[in-house]
């Protein structure tokens, strides 16, 4: 998997920069999307801007190439996941809460009108 989604000579270089750090900052930052109601467009921009800040992490700490195109579209892709997931669980739990006579959970990601 070296070379492939990492760059690293340990893949627990990346899981602590990318999936712990990257992956906490990712969810946060669609906790606070959802919790100000915005669109996915947004949430959207601010994580490409935060895997740039993940490859210089990268860059930074463990000399890794700033520039690769490769290197950013792994991460930022595992950043989008846990984002987008963030996003989806805090609307779900705002949804639920604050309109519980219109809707109810329907899993942990998505409510449903009562009926």
């Amino acid at each position: 998997m070296q070379g492939i989604l990492y760059e690293e000579p340990s893949i627990w270089q990346f899981f602590f920069v990318t999936c712990l750090l990257g992956g906490w900052a990712a969810w946060m930052t669609g906790k606070a999307s959802a919790q100000t109601w915005r669109s996915f467009i947004q949430l959207f921009a601010y994580l490409l801007g935060l895997g740039i800040g993940i490859r210089f992490i990268h860059h930074a700490l463990f000399d890794g190439t700033m520039f690769s195109l490769h290197y950013y579209v792994v991460d930022t892709i595992v950043l989008m996941i846990l984002g987008f997931v963030g996003y989806q669980y805090t609307r779900t739990n705002q949804m639920v809460t604050q309109y519980n006579w219109l809707y109810e959970r329907a899993s942990i990601l998505s409510w449903k009108p009562k009926g």
